[in-house]
């Protein structure tokens, strides 16, 4: 079951990946999954210049390749990048060589120490071995835009009722997630301004 914030369970499992930024500092972190691609990240880029925000995009790099001038684009409006692995690749059928190979020939396209694993979850083995090399940020706040479940409406009360100090707030750069986001994304940024929240991009 997904839920808007990961248990303590969860945390656990990957004790030094990074779930949540200073709990003291009035500034939230946010962060975009699996684009880029023509149908939403063109909105998402606007949006976000429209209300000074800037984010962490977590990239495929199967869509980077395809799409190298939205890749540029993000860059050059002063975004953060980071791998979301080549092709959605998740964890769990795979062996730390094919998922690691894999992590690798995104990180030609995308060239940054961030890893996010698809699906917000990877083997143990595989984290131990990422770690190496890349700071593994998962997240505070999962808006769920991505589910056939929610509405616009319930994307930004998770937004609402889930945001803290440091939240590193997931949302999602993809087909399932931009019709929520047309409403969401901007009452999001409005109201984050509002209750007097920075915001930062993962460094």
């Amino acid at each position: 079951m997904f839920i808007e914030q990961p248990s303590i369970w969860l945390r656990w499992l990957y004790p030094h990946a990074l779930w949540r930024m200073d709990k003291r500092e009035r500034a939230v972190y946010l962060t975009f999954d699996d684009g880029p691609i023509p149908e939403s990240t063109p909105f998402i880029l606007e949006t976000l210049a429209r209300y000074n925000a800037l984010a962490t995009f977590f990239m495929v790099g199967q869509n980077v390749e395809r799409y190298p001038h939205l890749y540029r684009q993000i860059l050059d409006a002063g975004h953060r990048v980071g791998n979301h692995t080549y092709n959605h690749m998740g964890g769990a059928r795979h062996t730390i060589r094919t998922y690691s190979d894999n992590a690798r020939q995104a990180d030609e396209l995308i060239h940054s120490h961030l890893f996010r694993p698809p699906h917000g979850w990877m083997r143990l083995s595989q984290y131990a071995w990422l770690s190496r090399k890349y700071k593994v940020v998962m997240w505070d706040v999962v808006t769920r835009d991505y589910s056939k479940w929610m509405t616009a409406e319930d994307v930004l009360n998770n937004v609402k009722r889930y945001t803290r100090n440091g939240s590193i707030i997931t949302f999602h750069d993809s087909l399932k997630s931009i019709d929520k986001l047309r409403f969401a994304l901007p009452q999001t940024l409005q109201w984050l301004k509002e209750q007097g929240y920075e915001f930062k991009t993962i460094d």
